[in-house]
């Protein structure tokens, strides 16, 4: 049996059984947080509590995804870090950065968790026979999160053995990887031009359309990467950021 994580529970005892029933004001209003939006500056969201009340601010200027995602994300620090002051910056909520305090990381696990609960998602990537980034936008739609959230979650549940690997022009900004992949596959700092997302990136080739074969040593500086293929399948997120799906097919690697 599967140990459900403190959403999850949250989630079951309100008697949620839909992406579509998650309501997130009504959810902090339980716990004790009011929710306002506000025009911020310098942040996406905020929270001031004292005792058992406390009142969430979010960023009315952000995009929807973005402040759902903000609100789950200082739930979970009224959850996790009662009784301090937190103002939470753009860089803060992401679920991706690999230098982030710890503080963060919880809370964008707890907002993961709230906002896709396991239970809810293993039965709809049912639905998905493959991991490609239109799967990623369609579970993205159905739980109403951004398409790195949900590959993430993806990831994390174990959907296929795969990493998710962003990059910007300075390099690497962050990664993750399924637990099936072996810690020894490090995605390297800089792009290789021998990956499709060097192009996507640096040359303003179109998205890729579906995952496509590479040699895994365009991604890993591994002694014998050589010896191996996988898929990759990477579009553009911004003007100068793309987000990779590295799928590893082979049981070789995985050994």
């Amino acid at each position: 049996m599967i140990a459900l994580t403190a959403p999850e529970r949250l989630l079951q005892d309100l008697g949620v059984t839909d992406p579509d029933d998650i309501d997130l004001e009504a959810i902090a209003w339980t716990m004790g947080a009011e929710v306002r939006y506000r025009p911020l500056d310098g942040c996406e969201a905020r929270i001031l509590g004292r005792d058992d009340r406390a009142i969430i601010t979010v960023n009315q200027r952000s995009a929807p995804r973005r402040r759902r995602f903000s609100l789950a994300h200082e739930i979970g620090h009224w959850t996790h870090h009662r009784g301090r002051c937190l103002v939470c910056r753009a860089d803060d909520i992401n679920r991706g950065g690999e230098n982030r305090p710890v503080m963060e990381k919880t809370a964008d696990r707890y907002a993961a968790n709230l906002l896709m609960p396991p239970y809810i998602l293993r039965a709809a990537l049912c639905e998905h026979k493959r991991f490609t980034f239109q799967t990623v936008k369609a579970i993205a739609d159905r739980f109403n999160v951004s398409r790195s959230s949900a590959a993430i979650q993806m990831i994390e549940a174990r959907y296929a053995p795969a990493l998710l690997v962003c990059h910007g022009p300075q390099g690497r900004k962050w990664f993750c990887r399924s637990t099936d992949v072996p810690d020894h596959w490090f995605p390297q700092t800089d792009l290789d031009a021998a990956s499709f997302a060097f192009d996507i990136l640096f040359d303003g080739k179109p998205d890729c359309l579906s995952p496509r074969k590479v040699g895994a040593d365009a991604w890993f500086d591994r002694r014998g990467a050589d010896r191996y293929e996988l898929r990759e399948q990477t579009i553009r997120t911004d003007d100068d950021e793309v987000l990779t799906l590295l799928l590893i097919e082979d049981d070789h690697m995985l050994g």
